[in-house]
């Protein structure tokens, strides 16, 4: 259940009680793609950087290890060691970046694996059937993410498809709670809204969605190439039309600057894969900007990535040296990065219910919204 705390404008602060605890709103979900943070942290170093939410990937898991083994294993809670909230996307965006593989019709997709070419097929039954087994917090819906721009007659067929299969989830997922052997009996589902960059469309389907009373709504479809203006177009429109007392969830994004910027716009949810893909090649972020660590300047510098950081990378260790661990192509480095980066992420969402709680965010917004995105010059 969702209660909304309060408002300041359009921001929102909120607290969503599920299965596996309490999640406070805003909140930024970590990318486990294969039920591990790319980089080299489990669910246990996701604690220490202040984690709420572990984001795991249906597609990737239903291939390797298979949703049949993790649910033997007695899910991905049991699995993991992770014990709090885990969101489970749906496969719908990993069979749209299959394009080359993959064929849509009206019962699911049929598609080829990226690891070994063998067929497969998806549809909206599977996903519920491959998220149970997951035993996941929240499952999302399974949907058709289709490419911007898309045509606009495509583009309102393909939304009538996903309200279908959406109908079609909602009663697998009431039939598979019921089950004895269900791994998680409680599980949520959230419906996913499309309609690429037509308002028109965006908002209609909204509103046919939003009829089902689901436990949340996604905002999907977006940050696949689009320019940032054009998001926040399509944010501004369908916001009005997503129920008030339910989460909102904007897939896939961000960057900083764009997650507090669709919090200013009254988005509850956000997850990507950035900050730990960044992390990687040494990209890292800042309260006073983004930098890269791989620069000749930082090859002495003493300094923690950001002095006023506490995660265990800036406690712990100097640019100079993790600047070298990742020049090395020590795994080490890269997970000190990753570390970082997260702890950043979720400390941004911490100091945004902050500013809500203490009614200064517009203030704390005007502040940081373009020093965010800028490159850190010391």
């Amino acid at each position: 259940m969702y209660t909304l705390l309060k408002k300041e404008g359009r921001a929102r602060r909120g607290r969503f009680e599920t299965p596996h605890g309490t999640i406070e709103t805003p909140v930024f979900m970590n990318v486990a793609t294969c039920a591990a943070i790319k980089g080299g942290l489990d669910a246990y170093a996701l604690e220490d950087v202040n984690c709420q939410v572990m984001l795991c990937n249906t597609y990737h898991l239903h291939l390797r290890p298979s949703d049949k083994l993790v649910y033997d294993m007695g899910g991905l809670h049991k699995f993991t060691g992770w014990k709090k909230p885990i969101l489970t996307d749906s496969g719908g965006f990993q069979v749209f970046s299959l394009s080359q593989l993959r064929r849509i019709k009206e019962e699911g997709v049929y598609f080829a694996s990226h690891i070994d070419g063998r067929r497969i097929f998806m549809g909206p039954e599977e996903s519920m059937q491959i998220q149970s087994h997951l035993g996941s917090t929240i499952a999302m819906a399974f949907d058709e993410c289709i490419e911007n721009p898309a045509e606009y007659n495509y583009t309102k067929k393909s939304c009538e498809r996903t309200t279908r299969w959406l109908h079609r989830c909602k009663a697998e997922m009431d039939r598979l709670n019921s089950l004895p052997d269900t791994v998680n009996p409680k599980q949520m589902l959230f419906g996913i809204n499309q309609g690429s960059t037509y308002e028109d469309l965006r908002i209609e389907h909204m509103k046919q969605i939003a009829e089902l009373d689901l436990d949340g709504y996604a905002i999907g479809g977006l940050a696949v190439g689009e320019e940032a203006e054009e998001m926040y177009r399509i944010i501004d429109a369908v916001e009005p039309y997503m129920p008030e007392n339910k989460p909102r969830y904007l897939m896939g994004v961000g960057t900083p600057q764009n997650i507090l910027e669709a919090v200013h716009m009254g988005v509850d949810f956000f997850d990507c894969v950035m900050p730990s893909r960044n992390a990687r090649h040494g990209n890292v972020f800042t309260w006073h900007g983004k930098m890269n660590i791989m620069n000749e300047k930082y090859a002495r510098d003493p300094r923690p990535i950001d002095e006023n950081c506490g995660c265990p990378a800036c406690r712990h260790h100097s640019r100079a040296y993790i600047r070298h661990l990742i020049k090395a192509k020590e795994a080490v480095g890269m997970m000190l990065a990753v570390q970082h980066n997260l702890w950043f992420y979720n400390e941004l969402m911490s100091k945004i219910r902050e500013a809500l709680d203490g009614g200064y965010f517009e203030s704390f917004y005007q502040k940081y919204h373009n020093a965010l995105a800028e490159r850190r010059q010391d």
